[in-house]
């Protein structure tokens, strides 16, 4: 890149179980609580920012381009532009790179960006057979008109179609999210025992984080449904244990699977917010950042194997910036399956993977004492607009908190891409 992007400094909500403690609010409004409160936490006016870019998934038909709703709900003035981006889950990514681009090309200067995501409130939608006949039922003028239109209801027509089922399932693979976890699953020889105890390990790190008070720095509360307010994370099952997730079942391939609900990612409500400028910005404004994106990279790959998004991002991101693993302190992969974190683990390390897919040598061992320190998605939740920028703030704050230099934040794409993310601490 041109120049190091810094960021000035994010926040973001708990990440909540959908249909739990923050149903309630639609993404637009969740958004704009986190947004409002960073803004004034960092105190440059709303005035300054040039534009404000959110990556959302599933764009809520009651707030048309969503990024727009939420910058006015928030407290920028009608003259701020703003637009939405979607890339599946690097949709908080996008926003982000999209901003840089436009920092680099000279278009502004200070930006909001970031990601959010109201999984409780992607709708249930009526069946085609239904839309057409309730369609004819009002074009029809007289009262025979319609009853002619009524005889041809089925009791079929009622049958919903569930819009987060529809979301989730790719559409060029026609599999769901579930099963290209389990084609892994099956390749890398991940047994549910070894996916089980990666997910353990993702609940009982993100437990101590949240004893520990770390995940507060990042945190801003929110009013729940029922007016008390959620503080952390509640998708951590406290005390987990290895027993309790060797009980759950297949959910996906259901016959000869091991990809179960305990050791994939949760559907969750959340969002995040970052402020970001350029490096040279952030001095000429007398700020010390967070932290500095440095680049950044996307990849596309076959959509079946779409879990494999991070170790192709990394490596165009490696070919780019001229570095490699042995200089990376820390990693944020996101968790959409624990099978699809360990078939990247394996692949870094594979040189017969990465010989015959990018006809190179590996790119190495990844210490897993570095990934994903205080838990993941499969702990924390995977509201899959906010993911992208959830682990670019929580990579950014925990090299800071380790005095450590490099951070890599990468993480797969439904439809068979995946992003990555070069990070510095100064």
């Amino acid at each position: 890149m041109k120049e190091r992007i810094a960021v000035i400094q994010g926040l973001r909500s708990p990440v909540a179980k959908a249909y739990g403690k923050l149903k309630h609010i639609q993404a637009d409004t969740l958004g704009s609580i986190i947004a409002k409160e960073l803004v004034l936490q960092i105190g440059i006016d709303y005035k300054e920012y040039d534009e404000v870019i959110i990556g959302n998934v599933a764009q809520p038909a009651n707030a048309a381009n969503m990024a727009r709703i939420l910058a006015s709900r928030a407290g920028f003035p009608i003259s701020t532009p703003a637009y939405t981006v979607h890339r599946n889950c690097a949709s908080g990514m996008q926003a982000i790179s999209s901003a840089i681009a436009s920092i680099h090309s000279g278009e502004g200067k200070l930006y909001l960006v970031g990601g959010v995501e109201s999984m409780s409130n992607i709708p249930i939608l009526y069946s085609d057979n239904l839309r057409n006949l309730m369609i004819g039922l009002s074009n029809s003028k007289t009262i025979l008109a319609k009853l002619a239109v009524l005889k041809n209801f089925r009791p079929n027509f009622l049958k919903p179609v569930i819009g987060l089922v529809s979301g989730l399932t790719d559409p060029i693979s026609g599999q769901i999210m579930g099963l290209t976890a389990e084609i892994l699953a099956n390749e890398f020889k991940i047994s549910k025992q070894e996916q089980d105890q990666f997910a353990l390990n993702s609940h009982l790190k993100a437990q101590k984080a949240t004893e520990r008070g770390i995940l507060k720095e990042e945190i801003y509360p929110i009013i729940t449904s029922n007016d008390s307010i959620i503080y952390d994370d509640d998708g951590i099952r406290f005390n987990q244990t290895l027993k309790a997730l060797e009980k759950l079942k297949p959910f996906f391939d259901k016959e000869n699977g091991t990809v179960s609900a305990g050791n994939s990612s949760q559907i969750s409500d959340g969002a995040c917010m970052l402020s970001i400028c350029s490096e040279s910005h952030a001095k000429a404004l007398g700020i010390t950042p967070l932290g500095y994106i440095k680049d950044f990279a996307y990849a596309g790959l076959e959509a079946h194997k779409m879990g494999l998004g991070p170790i192709y991002a990394t490596k165009k991101l490696f070919d780019k910036t001229k570095i490699d693993l042995k200089q990376i302190d820390l990693i944020e992969m996101n968790e959409a399956f624990a099978a699809q974190v360990i078939a990247n683990i394996k692949a870094f390390d594979s040189t017969q993977f990465c010989q015959k897919t990018f006809n190179s040598a590996k790119l190495g061992q990844i210490n897993e004492n570095l990934l994903n320190v205080n838990g993941g998605a499969i702990a924390l939740g995977h509201p899959v607009g906010m993911s992208g920028a959830r682990i670019v703030l929580s990579a950014l704050k925990e090299l800071k908190r380790r005095n450590l230099q490099t951070g890599l934040a990468t993480l797969c794409v439904g439809g068979g891409q995946g992003a990555s993310f070069l990070l510095e601490a100064n």
